[in-house]
C-alpha cells in the first residue's frame, strides 16, 4: 500500500516543478498556464490523499471546486491567447507590454 508520505512528496515534486516552469520560463505564455495548471494538480492531489487518508469526503468535494476553476481558467486564458496572437502575431511576454495602462 502506498502510505501517505508518497503522495505528500509527489505533491510537493509537483509542486516545485510548477513553480520552477512559472519562474525560470517567462517568455511564453502558453508554458505558464501550463504551470498553474500543474500547481493546482499538486494541491489537488494533496487534498484527495488527505481525504483518503482521514476518511473524509470534504477534501475530494474541494477537488471538484478546483477542477471547474482550472477548466474555466484554461477555457479563458486560451481564448484570450488566441486573440493576442490574432492581434500581435505573437504570445511572447515581452511583446505584452503595450497592454499596461
Amino acid at each position: 500500500m502506498i502510505a501517505l508520505s508518497d503522495y505528500l512528496i509527489f505533491g510537493a515534486v509537483l509542486f516545485t516543478i510548477s513553480m520552477a516552469g512559472i519562474f525560470l520560463n517567462r517568455k511564453n505564455i502558453i508554458i505558464l498556464l501550463m504551470s498553474i495548471e500543474l500547481l493546482l494538480l499538486a494541491v489537488n492531489t494533496n487534498f484527495v490523499a488527505f481525504s483518503y487518508y482521514l476518511n473524509d469526503v470534504t477534501g475530494q468535494i474541494f477537488v471538484f471546486f478546483i477542477l471547474t476553476v482550472a477548466a474555466a481558467e484554461a477555457a479563458i486564458g486560451l481564448a484570450i491567447i488566441v486573440l493576442v496572437f490574432r492581434n500581435r502575431k505573437s504570445i511572447n511576454v515581452d511583446d505584452l507590454d503595450s497592454l499596461k495602462g
